[in-house]
């Protein structure tokens, strides 16, 4: 069987990796002339970086990234309402991790380079369609920087992951509706920094309303004074928006005043802000679920299936997971459409339900209950506005919706194969 994969992003590279190990062969075509380590952070939950550490990764990715201990919530005058562990330090047999989405990219593709060869990953092919027949897909491309058409490309079976942009999910879904805004804006940026509560900590203070950030470390020890980089998000409710592009330079003046009362014990917010290196603007916003992503050879995967509001952490991993459940079904024989569409049928569901809790009551829905109850006001005891036990409550909520909380790791099959080599 040949695989065309079309974006060599989170999504799109896992999925070769894991097609490559059992012995699917995979051809990856990704539009940008130059892979590039672009982006800011992302977080790596541990149901996606299990998936990663059975590729062999885990010694290549903890060189690069910070390994998460604990997740703690403030309101916006920096007093702090609740604190959990995360990762390993939860018991989890699998880390989290919080890394520059450039440096995740890079591991993934340096070990399909390694693998399966430079040969084997195409830049500068932008999809623009695609048809199929009986015997397989036939994919269209063209040259991004000049516009001129390249040779067509066939393969038994096309996965789309080439992200909230897709030219395939267009032509899959010509009359969907535009992206869905959530009403909050975000600005997003690096800061070389002290570590912040220990250098291990993913800090989520404030709500939309007023300004909410999120604050966490992806790069360990980067100069000899011991500095990280550290990823920020600001994100406050704001009634315009422009086109989602994750490379717009954002504008200071636009969103620094929200935040210019934030002198913490233990962070100066608007001097991290200030510090930062470049900031990006983005708005929040995602799709409505589809109906359907697969049509005889050719589905959908990552951010191309189910575009998500980034507020738990779960963009890359369900992309994880759709990579993990494709290879897989692939792999175990009989008819490819009967295989995607097998893969369909149990990832739409359980991604549909990830992107609306997303957007109802991802984990920072804690703060917003205590805004709520403590009416935006400073409090002398967490316990007089909200028990620990709801606290609690609310976030495992959401880890049995994405499919996080340890009772469905602990369900989940093992990898059917030995890992072969680390990158």
């Amino acid at each position: 069987m040949d695989v065309a994969i079309v974006g060599a992003g989170i999504g799109g590279l896992t999925l070769a990796l894991m097609l490559e190990r059992r012995g699917i062969r995979a051809h990856v075509y990704e539009s940008s002339p130059e892979i590039r380590p672009l982006g800011v952070g992302i977080n790596v939950l541990p149901h996606a970086s299990r998936e990663l550490g059975e590729l062999g990764l885990e010694d290549a990715l903890t060189a690069h990234a910070v390994l998460t201990e604990e997740a703690a919530f403030f309101n916006r005058f920096g007093q702090l309402i609740y604190r959990e562990p995360l990762g390993r330090f939860a018991g989890y047999d699998a880390p989290q991790y919080s890394i520059h989405r450039g440096d995740l990219q890079r591991v993934l593709l340096e070990a399909w380079i390694d693998r399966a060869g430079a040969q084997r990953v195409s830049t500068g092919w932008r999809c623009t369609g695609c048809t199929q027949d009986e015997t397989g897909v036939a994919l269209a491309f063209d040259d991004p920087q000049g516009g001129r058409a390249r040779p067509a490309q066939r393969a038994d079976v096309a996965i789309a992951c080439d992200g909230l942009h897709s030219a395939i999910r267009k032509q899959l879904h010509p009359h969907e509706g535009a992206p869905r805004y959530s009403g909050v804006n975000m600005w997003r940026g690096t800061t070389r920094w002290d570590p912040i509560l220990g250098g291990a900590t993913m800090i989520r203070a404030g709500w939309f309303t007023h300004g909410k950030m999120v604050i966490y470390p992806i790069r360990p020890a980067i100069d000899d004074a011991g500095h990280q980089l550290v990823n920020w998000v600001a994100e406050i409710e704001t009634p315009q928006h422009r086109q989602r592009d994750w490379n717009r330079p954002g504008r200071l003046e636009d969103f620094i005043g929200a935040f210019e009362s934030w002198h913490f014990d233990w962070l100066d917010v608007p001097d991290l802000i200030r510090s930062a290196d470049a900031v990006l603007e983005f708005p929040m916003v995602d799709q409505d679920p589809l109906p359907w992503w697969t049509r005889g050879r050719v589905t959908l995967l990552g951010d191309a299936a189910h575009p998500m509001v980034p507020r738990g952490s779960n963009g890359a991993g369900q992309a994880i997971l759709d990579a993990r459940c494709l290879a897989d079904l692939l792999a175990a024989g009989g008819d490819a459409r009967a295989a995607l569409a097998a893969y369909e049928a149990e990832r739409l569901p359980a991604t549909t339900q990830v992107v609306l809790e997303n957007r109802q009551n991802p984990p920072d829905a804690i703060i917003r209950e205590v805004v709520r109850r403590s009416g935006d006001r400073p409090f002398e005891r967490i316990e007089d506005v909200i028990s620990r036990d709801e606290l609690e409550r609310i976030s495992e909520r959401y880890k049995r919706v994405a499919g996080l909380d340890k009772a469905s790791l602990a369900r989940a099959s093992p990898s059917p194969n030995p890992t072969r080599s680390s990158a």
